[in-house]
């Protein structure tokens, strides 16, 4: 456990704007990370090995993508237990995302809705952090970078974006995920289609080789996919991803769904529900990928994890390992030991 227990700080950052709080957190982490002051987060982390996509991850539990647009902290929530840690989505030019407000949090679902957009400072920004991160990897800690496109590249010409942050992160990533699936940015998730996805993920892997040739190293490549699929549309992306060559995949990101919130306070506003509410969602989509995938092809599940029983439901479902995100702000640093020693035992 942390020195400074998550459930003395939570009532303030839960008393400010949501986004607010998330800058807050990020602003503190980013100053306090290579500073003894970290041992304040700072908790052992649970090791039970597990080999996926031909790494060594030290446990299953990893921090989803878009906590950490810019990868300003990774070492801060290294120290905090997780295996693994994902950031992004980066895109090839910074930008603001969508106007404010643009998160909200639904307590009484142990939810958010955000419509953030991909705000990030940019490629260049993003790798001299990834750069800058040290004990995290160090310690044997995972690292992926997460990729899309900007708001403002028609959605014919998204290819460039993604090659361009792919040649851009490959020399510094563990494993890089291609991010099709976010609901926030107009027409992605028209990318998640046959014919386009195929397309998008044929060039990726191809470039994905070419740069394993350069660099003398193969960074997998993964993409994260939305819950909001049918059995159909899920059997498509099986094939493609099977087909294509592409390494691994995560399921699920936030949902556009609302019948489980639309009766609460800001249930209706338009963006990503993420929490428990996307949790059978997500559940659904990664028992549908592992019948259509077989046993050893791998699955990262993301989505509706409050608990380590959650999380175990994740592995039995299909997942080989998990992400963490609404959960970890609602539940703070303790859920990932709980998360880590539930996923050993699954």
């Amino acid at each position: 456990m942390a020195l400074v227990p998550y459930a003395l700080s939570r009532p303030f950052l839960f008393s400010l704007d949501p986004e607010q709080a998330h800058d807050v957190t990020l602003a503190t982490l980013a100053r306090i990370q290579h500073t003894p002051l970290m041992c304040l987060m700072s908790q052992p982390r649970i090791d039970s090995p597990v080999r996926v996509a031909g790494i060594d991850f030290p446990n299953r539990v990893g921090l989803a993508a878009g906590l950490d647009k810019n990868g300003r902290c990774i070492d801060a929530f290294g120290a905090m237990g997780f295996g693994f840690v994902e950031v992004g989505t980066v895109t090839p030019v910074g930008q603001p995302g969508n106007p404010k407000p643009r998160m909200f949090r639904l307590p009484e679902a142990r939810a958010l809705i955000n419509r953030l957009g991909f705000n990030n400072e940019g490629l260049e920004v993003f790798i001299a952090n990834v750069r800058r991160s040290r004990s995290f990897r160090q310690r044997g800690g995972v690292l992926g970078l997460n990729i899309g496109k900007n708001a403002a590249t028609p959605i014919e010409r998204a290819l460039d974006d993604y090659l361009l942050c792919l040649d851009g992160v490959y020399p510094h990533a563990d494993y890089v995920t291609v991010n099709i699936s976010s609901p926030n940015t107009k027409n992605l998730r028209d990318l998640q289609s046959d014919e386009a996805l195929d397309a998008l993920l044929t060039a990726i892997e191809a470039r994905g080789r070419e740069l394993a040739a350069r660099h003398g190293r193969r960074a997998p490549i993964f993409v994260k996919i939305a819950p909001d699929l049918d059995e159909a549309q899920v059997q498509v992306i099986a094939r493609t991803l099977t087909r294509t060559g592409i390494d691994g995949v995560i399921a699920t990101n936030t949902t556009i769904g609302r019948d489980a919130v639309r009766h609460l306070p800001h249930g209706e506003e338009t963006g990503g529900l993420s929490g428990a509410p996307v949790f059978e969602a997500s559940n659904r989509v990664i028992s549908q990928l592992r019948a259509a995938l077989g046993p050893g092809y791998p699955i990262i599940g993301v989505g509706g994890i409050m608990s380590g029983a959650d999380a175990a439901a994740k592995i039995t479902a299909g997942a080989d390992l998990v992400q963490l995100y609404t959960g970890f702000i609602y539940g703070g640093p303790d859920l990932i030991p709980e998360v880590a020693r539930a996923t050993a035992r699954a």
